[in-house]
């Protein structure tokens, strides 16, 4: 327990391998700057950002995760209107299942992209792909990427809001991309000996808080190991009763920002809106339970 209670940490990060706006090595970067005690690079569906993070070599005095997150779909007897999503932490990056499938799933958001902007053609919004290629480089091009240069050309006032109008499930130009089952998602990280956590269950978008548990206690039967109790759209209020729910069925307790750059520039790494801690001591029992 070499460190204090003021030092915080920071388990949910994009990085460029996906829809984030820095990378790996500017996360890295910024980590020991602000003097987090540890990070996880949490991509969408792929692992390349911690791949890359531990090629570079992790700074010292940072902990570092390896980390996923992955696009899911829930159990069919629960109706989640929002995002599911499964975190995966200390993943071996070298698992050959997880690797075949997060290919599978890159594939399927590779896909998505000329949808959505044939999609936004048809509503007289006129960009290409190369035109977002060209703004975003290398990364993996994705739909805050498509938001961004709406904003640029003038077809929106902000991300927030070209993802409100035009991007969003249920929105005009919003795809949908192939998920895999949740159990399978659990299945997955727990293979690669990682420990899957349901990612900001406020976003789920279950306004019953008894479905809410009794979707998690269905997925700890599949495995589930923990909640990320800490998150910027969480309140006090849903972080005791998040913190509790965890407590009641034996989960481990996470947190992180969704931090994704200056792309969403009200999100900060490591202090979300600028109010959000999140204590070392759940890094180490998080540690301590792959023990």
């Amino acid at each position: 327990m070499g460190y204090n209670q003021h030092v915080k940490i920071d388990l949910h990060i994009h990085s460029t391998a996906s829809d984030g706006s820095l990378s790996p090595l500017e996360i890295l970067a910024m980590a020991q700057k602000l003097n987090l005690g540890a990070i996880a690079i949490t991509d969408h569906d792929t692992i390349n950002g911690s791949k890359d993070a531990l090629a570079f070599g992790i700074p010292p005095y940072v902990k570092f995760l390896t980390g996923i997150e992955i696009s899911a779909s829930p159990p069919p007897s629960f109706h989640c209107p929002g995002s599911f999503h499964v975190l995966g932490y200390a993943i071996n990056i070298d698992d050959p299942v997880l690797n075949h499938t997060l290919a599978l799933l890159q594939e399927s958001r590779k896909n998505r992209n000329p949808k959505i902007i044939e999609l936004l053609n048809r509503m007289g919004f006129e960009l290409t792909l190369n035109e977002v290629r060209n703004e975003v480089g290398e990364c993996q091009i994705g739909r805050p990427h498509i938001a961004c240069l709406m904003v640029k050309k003038g077809f929106a006032q902000s991300i927030d809001e070209a993802f409100a109008k035009y991007l969003s499930k249920g929105k005009p130009a919003y795809v949908d991309k192939y998920r895999i089952d949740g159990a399978r998602a659990i299945e997955i990280i727990l293979g690669a000996g990682g420990i899957p956590v349901l990612a900001h269950p406020f976003l789920l978008q279950i306004k019953n808080d008894a479905v809410l548990e009794n979707l998690i206690i269905t997925l700890t039967e599949m495995g589930l190991k923990g909640i990320e109790v800490y998150y910027p759209e969480h309140t006090p209020e849903r972080i005791a009763c998040y913190t509790e729910i965890a407590n009641r069925h034996g989960l481990l307790i996470t947190g992180g920002t969704d931090f994704h750059g200056p792309i969403k520039p009200e999100i900060r790494m490591g202090s979300g809106k600028g109010n959000l801690f999140i204590p070392y001591a759940l890094y180490e029992k998080l540690i301590s339970s792959l023990t």
